[in-house]
């Protein structure tokens, strides 16, 4: 796998070649795109969300992040109205146009060849009033023409995000509603999306694990955190002193004596002594963590390794272990959570 990505890396860069990658707008005006109002969801009888009150305004990007399960794919189901409320009220301006992007790439029929989806009638797409040849659309999204026969399912996760992305691009948006829009996605394609979003006039709800992306991305964070609680941060690392601080405010207190002569009943503690360390320390191993991520990501920027096929697959090697490290950390964390709210 690691040779096929190289040998696409050094096709792109002798082609001086990256994919283009910019959403349309509608350049609408109006402030308030999406306002909820004490909204509520519950999944199997617990809340996921209680009370909750957002806008989504032109030019302004809010991050969502939450546990698996928390519901944050769920949030984005409520405001594009594939799911009604259990509480409260969505409103939409008048007329409003949303563009969702599912991680699960439900909207993409792995049967079709890469052309049916690329261009499900015709020869042409139409992107902002201009009428484009399919192979030259592939093309913007470093698809071959040979591809172009190549069933959907055929395609590797990357390419099947960039598929998706084509799509998306072909629609008019306010709003942009983002569920893991950079799973898959090779290095270069990253930044051109990041730098796609940070120039798109419109609203954007984005949940995603990149961190980095997130925090450069969002002008606030709303947080999950589980039987109906949500809070609002206003960046990434506000959000992890806050962790920190529940952690340490959370700490076992000191045992109270009950009376003299009445019996109590013990049971185990929730985290032993070791767990409640881990737990206090792994923010700060979180942190570490995706700050290497992110040193390795800059490094693919370096002339000298774009150049050299052997730093690329070496420090393609480094980036995985680094990122499944992220991923150990994380899992990590959310298991001595739920063991500490057992």
């Amino acid at each position: 796998a690691l040779q096929e990505d190289l040998s696409a890396v050094k096709s792109r860069n002798a082609a001086n070649e990256t994919a283009r990658i910019d959403f349309d707008a509608t350049h609408r005006k109006t402030k308030k795109l999406i306002e909820t109002r004490g909204l509520g969801m519950q999944l199997g009888g617990r809340w996921l969300f209680n009370n909750l009150k957002l806008q989504l305004s032109p030019g302004r990007c809010l991050g969502v992040m939450g546990k698996n399960g928390a519901g944050k794919s769920t949030l984005i189901h409520l405001l594009n109205g594939i799911l009604q409320p259990d509480a409260g009220s969505i409103n939409h301006a008048a007329d409003l146009q949303m563009v969702t992007f599912g991680q699960e790439r439900e909207q993409l029929d792995r049967s079709q060849t890469l052309k049916q989806a690329l261009c499900p009638s015709g020869d042409q797409v139409v992107y902002r009033g201009r009428a484009i040849h399919v192979a030259s659309w592939a093309k913007r999204f470093l698809f071959s023409g040979e591809q172009l026969r190549q069933t959907v399912s055929r395609l590797s996760g990357g390419e099947q995000a960039r598929v998706l992305i084509a799509n998306l691009m072909l629609k008019p948006a306010d709003v942009l509603l983002l569920d893991e829009p950079t799973n898959d996605l090779d290095i270069p394609t990253l930044d051109i999306l990041e730098e796609s979003l940070c120039d798109f006039p419109g609203a954007i709800l984005l949940i995603t694990h990149d961190r980095f992306l997130l925090d450069r991305l969002s002008d606030s964070l709303l947080s999950l955190e589980g039987a109906g609680r949500t809070a609002f941060f206003s960046d990434y690392d506000q959000w992890l002193q806050a962790q920190k601080a529940k952690v340490s405010t959370e700490s076992p207190a000191q045992k109270t004596l009950p009376p003299e002569g009445l019996k109590t009943q013990t049971r185990p503690p929730k985290l032993s002594y070791d767990e409640q360390k881990e737990l206090n320390r792994i923010g700060k191993k979180i942190e570490k963590a995706e700050e290497k991520v992110e040193t390795i990501k800059q490094a693919f920027h370096d002339q000298a390794v774009a150049s050299s096929s052997e730093r690329l697959v070496a420090l393609s090697v480094e980036l995985q272990e680094a990122q499944e490290k992220v991923n150990q950390h994380y899992q990590r964390w959310e298991e001595l959570e739920a063991l500490k709210s057992l």
